[in-house]
């Protein structure tokens, strides 16, 4: 799969991957900016063509026959929205039950222009005591770029402000959507 990634992300589309990427057994992955379709495709091609696997989260409405199949296959992990279950605490005892575990997140949440980032990308990392792996797709350069690794220290507002500067000189499929 790895090749075969690398393939298409490189030649085929004409994206490269910058920076190091750290193998970590255990992280959340943050993916932005998320203001296309085609985010989903460009991060899952970057992430294969350096050999690794991220499970990612998606609607419970989409995990119906014969989609479910598909989007186990590639990592995928149902959502359900319900008002008496966190999915921070959810996913932080994923995290501890599982030996290796990378979830890829989009911190804004939709691909739609928002002036706050959700929350639950940090809170899932820090009740999990693992890293963010900070990861920019810039569509202006073709690249999907390793922005470094964020341990939380549980004060989200001094943390964002950092999350988001390395995301400063990012530019997004429709830049209009992206803003910080």
């Amino acid at each position: 799969m790895k090749d075969f990634s690398k393939f298409i992300f490189n030649n085929i589309l004409g994206w490269r991957i910058k920076g190091e990427f750290p193998v970590l057994s255990k992280c959340v992955i943050a993916v932005a900016p998320h203001t296309s379709n085609w985010d989903f495709l460009i991060a899952k091609l970057a992430y294969a063509s350096i050999g690794r696997t991220a499970n990612f989260l998606i609607k419970a409405e989409w995990f119906i026959f014969p989609f479910n199949l598909f989007f186990k296959s590639i990592g995928g992990i149902p959502v359900t929205r319900e008002k008496n279950s966190s999915l921070t605490d959810t996913l932080a005892v994923e995290f501890d039950r599982r030996d290796q575990m990378q979830l890829a997140i989009t911190p804004e949440g939709t691909r739609k222009p928002v002036k706050e980032w959700k929350k639950g990308f940090y809170y899932i990392a820090f009740k999990a005591g693992i890293p963010i792996l900070l990861v920019g797709l810039d569509y202006g350069k073709k690249e999907a770029i390793s922005l470094g690794v964020i341990h939380p220290s549980g004060d989200f507002e001094k943390d964002i402000e950092e999350i988001k500067s390395r995301y400063r000189n990012i530019q997004a499929k429709k830049p209009e959507n992206f803003l910080l």
